[in-house]
């Protein structure tokens, strides 16, 4: 028939019942005539855990060692995920990421993929033989173990789906599908049947939790197809792609991301080149910046203002300090980025407005506003984040 990738994460395999839920999913994949290729994340919250294993003995380990760490969450999955297919009467093989074929670059906790020697898993496919393999993690020049950073698992399938040029990849979940907004904090959130990459990518990357960015930049970049469905209910799912039939809605969905510090730089020098000094740093240490305003100026100096995830907000910190001596610096973590994603946008005038009165309606204040083409996103109070979120739903989607 041809060659399927299945990604399950960390709920698919939270314990022996899913383990051996999925099991007779890919049992049924497998049956119908194809080669079968799994990846699977970490049990639960595994990583999590062994992360503040490592903190209880140093709390700043290095990253390397604290990859050496992480690779272990993977390590325990493929082979339960192995066991139970043994169980079952099926061919079955694990492989963890080094073993895969997996080489990534040498920035640890957040490494990327740089090319996949898939000599092993052909050699396992041509004996029919189910490949389990471990996500978020790969080998460096080194041959020092990394991983990919949160989502990684996501990454890990794609990358393997374009390399073994497979016919589609699966990626199962705890949701049926991508909705319009989070299902299991917005009732009347609506499931849809396919969306484009560039929509997807935006979602992704504006907080919403079934994609990893990264994989859907890879799946665009490689024509992957992707199909986004759950573990727990055999329904059809959402398929990411290139062209869709807009079904008449101008946004696709709306997202929180709460994984937010802002930054303001109070008195930068007016003069230029600041900026570049600023910010070539953090990209030097792989640092994303999403938000950033500059005030117009006063005097002699200007106001720089940027929004980083939570927990690189100290590494931050840290270079800004390095960087600028004569400048105030100020943290807030206590906010939220609300977004709306529609590829349709552009051409609806007045999408801006109808988002700005949901949250006046829902005394909402807006502390900053971010636009593209196919997005709109506000900085707000924490507190307000799930109530923006609804209030903006009903908005475009109603009651």
């Amino acid at each position: 028939m041809g060659i399927v990738v299945q990604k399950f994460g960390g709920t698919s395999v939270a314990n022996k019942e899913r383990i051996e839920n999925i099991a007779n999913i890919i049992k049924d994949t497998y049956k119908k005539g194809n080669d079968i290729i799994v990846v699977v994340s970490a049990q639960g919250d595994t990583t999590d855990e062994l992360i503040d294993k490592a903190l209880e003995i140093n709390p700043n380990p290095s990253k390397r060692e604290l990859d050496q760490l992480l690779n272990v969450g993977e390590q325990i999955s493929i082979s339960l995920v192995a066991m139970a297919l043994e169980k079952i009467g099926l061919p079955v093989i694990s492989l963890l990421g080094w073993q895969s074929g997996i080489i990534t670059n040498s920035v640890y906790n957040s490494a990327r993929i740089k090319k996949i020697d898939i000599t092993r898993i052909e050699n396992e496919i041509s004996k029919h033989n189910i490949v389990i393999i471990a996500g978020f993690q790969g080998i460096n020049k080194y041959d020092d173990l990394t991983t990919l950073g949160r989502g990684g698992s996501d990454t890990t399938a794609v990358a393997v789906a374009a390399a073994i040029n497979a016919d589609k990849c699966q990626i199962f979940t705890d949701v049926e599908g991508v909705y319009t907004a989070d299902p299991r904090k917005v009732k009347n959130a609506i499931k849809l049947k396919e969306i484009t990459y560039d929509e997807m990518l935006e979602l992704a990357i504006l907080g919403a939790q079934v994609l990893n960015n990264r994989s859907v930049e890879l799946a665009k970049k490689f024509g992957v197809k992707l199909e986004v469905l759950s573990s727990l209910n055999p329904v059809p799912g959402t398929i990411v792609k290139e062209d869709v039939k807009m079904e008449k809605m101008v946004i696709r969905g709306i997202t929180k991301d709460t994984n937010i510090s802002l930054i303001s730089i109070i008195g930068v020098n007016n003069k230029p080149g600041e900026a570049f000094k600023i910010f070539s740093k953090l990209a030097n240490n792989n640092i994303d910046v999403d938000v950033i305003i500059q005030s117009i100026g006063r005097d002699e100096n200007k106001d720089i203002v940027f929004s980083v995830a939570k927990d690189k907000c100290k590494e931050v910190l840290k270079i800004l300090k390095e960087t600028i001596s004569d400048a105030k610096i100020i943290t807030n973590d206590n906010l939220a980025k609300v977004s709306i994603v529609g590829a349709g946008m552009i051409s609806h005038p007045g999408t801006a407005s109808k988002m700005f009165e949901a949250l006046y309606d829902s005394n909402i204040n807006i502390q900053m506003i971010s636009t593209s083409e196919i997005n709109i996103s506000v900085l707000i109070d924490l507190k307000d984040a799930d109530k923006a979120v609804s209030a903006i739903h009903d908005s475009f989607f109603g009651k």
